[in-house]
């Protein structure tokens, strides 16, 4: 027999008091555990968020670097187009000195305007690509300055919840130990429901006390009878309204 099986058929050899001590203890332990995450709070997601911000400002300015490097290379590219253009113009008035006829000269009169008419295309193009890296920049510098308020944001939110973690830190890792052992106490079948309810319920209990002849989770009314069985302890009760598991204070027999 495995050593899971043998924790198990402990399990179920504890009476149901038994198992309504420890399912008790084991609640007392888990909100103990809540609170210090209360006390951490959204910190941990705050942390994160600010992380995933920060990733996602330095891709946008990675970008940005990127598109202004493309720019400044079609820029040049205009640039050498324009000193090829002038070449060609000078080429082109070179050869008219030597025309044999007008119907060439006016050729070459033709491809010198078809060359200016490049220039001033290669300079609109230019005028364009500048004014394009220029907003780029100019979005980078926005862009570094809430990528320094971020950081400067995380690093405070780290420092903070790490403050939080050193102080209790070793009180939840008591705590969790506690938990795992009083698991250990508790059959598989009850200890899922347990956590099924835990899961489900927004305050995190799982086992309540009877309060004023009311359910300690929802605050609906118990019949005296259903109370009674409660304090027989003889079996495991749940809520009828919210399916909490119904103890009656067990902090005036129950053992710690």
């Amino acid at each position: 027999m495995t050593s899971e099986k043998i924790k198990a058929a402990d399990a179920t050899e504890f009476s149901i008091e038994d198992k309504l001590n420890a399912l008790y203890q084991l609640q007392k332990v888990h909100s103990g555990i809540d609170k210090i995450k209360i006390l951490r709070g959204e910190l941990p997601l705050e942390v994160q968020d600010l992380e995933d911000e920060i990733a996602g400002l330095e891709t946008r300015i990675q970008n940005y670097k990127d598109e202004i490097k493309t720019l400044d290379t079609s820029v040049q590219n205009k640039k050498n187009e324009i000193v090829s253009a002038n070449e060609l113009i000078k080429k082109y008035t070179e050869q008219q000195d030597n025309v044999r006829n007008n119907r060439e000269y006016d050729s070459l009169s033709k491809e010198i305007e078809f060359q200016n008419l490049e220039i001033e295309l290669c300079e609109k193009r230019i005028r364009e690509f500048t004014a394009q890296a220029n907003e780029r920049r100019s979005a980078i510098e926005h862009a570094q300055k809430s990528l320094d308020e971020r950081t400067h944001d995380l690093n405070n939110k780290k420092k903070e919840l790490e403050d939080i973690v050193s102080d209790t830190q070793k009180e939840e890792e008591n705590l969790l130990a506690q938990a795992e052992d009083i698991e250990h106490k508790i059959e598989h079948r009850l200890l899922n429901a347990y956590k099924r309810i835990r899961n489900n319920a927004r305050n995190g209990l799982a086992v309540v006390t009877v309060e004023r002849d009311a359910c300690g989770g929802c605050f609906n009314k118990i019949p005296p009878q259903r109370q009674l069985d409660i304090k027989s302890r003889k079996k495991i009760i749940v809520c009828e309204y919210c399916g909490r598991i119904l103890v009656d204070n067990p902090e005036s027999e129950f053992s710690n």
